[in-house]
């Protein structure tokens, strides 16, 4: 019975993430704001749950998962919040906003405690079933940089009394975007290479290749978003847009 349940679980998965790329590319390259987007947004954020909440299933009940339970759980941190920035009103917080911060906190503690052990060279806190090293080692430190920054801007969204403008679309736009690079990640460096024959060998740009354009992407839009004029004629013509489907009407 668990196996089975253990095998319907990774079924769900990948299905789940299979989904979440196909959708956040679509939400990528469509209008943003448009309804194709926002429907391939939707699409994304049920997709990225599904996933996630398998991945920490699965990495429950099979021995020496647990980097990948804080992951798991993280990528779900990410896509709930992404989400929460764009339904909540500009300029508003509440208990929601206060549980998230304490949330970033909680994944960043064992993430910080695991990198200070490396860096020392002191025994981890817990077994894995991937050695501690290399690049394994690399992803651990760059996760708690990523955490660390996004609790940082957690902090920042209450001590501001909540977020508006460009500065509200850029935290949704960055933890979205890296989220849907958690899901290539997943899907190509860590599962394809997994599934495939150990005597095939393919390119590194094949399997690092989909997730570095996810990152390459969020950086080419936190830079339009925060430094160019997009944000202000995006809103433009947007309002155009209700005004003249208004109008219309």
């Amino acid at each position: 019975m668990t196996s089975a349940l253990t095998n319907l679980a990774f079924v769900i998965h990948i299905a789940g993430g299979t989904v979440g790329l196909i959708s956040g590319l679509v939400a990528v390259a469509t209008r943003k704001g448009g309804a194709v987007h926002r429907t391939a947004g939707t699409i994304f954020f049920g997709a990225m749950l599904t996933m996630a909440v398998f991945a920490d299933y699965l990495a429950i009940v099979r021995p020496g998962q647990i980097p990948n339970l804080i992951i798991g759980t993280f990528t779900l941190y990410l896509i709930v919040t992404a989400w929460l920035t764009v339904r909540r009103p500009e300029g508003w917080i509440g208990l929601t906003e206060k549980l998230v911060l304490a949330a970033a906190l909680s994944l960043l503690a064992p993430f910080a405690l695991l990198s200070f052990d490396l860096a020392t060279g002191s025994p981890p806190p817990f077994k894995s079933a991937m050695p501690l090293k290399g690049a394994v080692m690399i992803a651990i430190y760059s996760f708690t940089t990523v955490l660390f920054v996004a609790a940082v801007s957690d902090a920042r969204v209450l001590l501001a009394g909540g977020l508006s403008g460009a500065r509200r679309i850029a935290r949704h736009l960055w933890r979205m975007c890296l989220g849907l690079s958690l899901a290539a990640g997943s899907a190509f460096t860590n599962g394809l290479s997994r599934l495939l024959p150990k005597s095939m060998h393919l390119p590194d740009a094949v399997l690092f290749g989909p997730q570095f354009a996810c990152l390459a992407v969020l950086v080419i839009w936190m830079i339009r978003v925060r430094f160019t004029p997009w944000y202000r004629q995006h809103k433009a013509r947007l309002n155009f847009d209700a005004i003249s489907s208004s109008a219309g009407g």
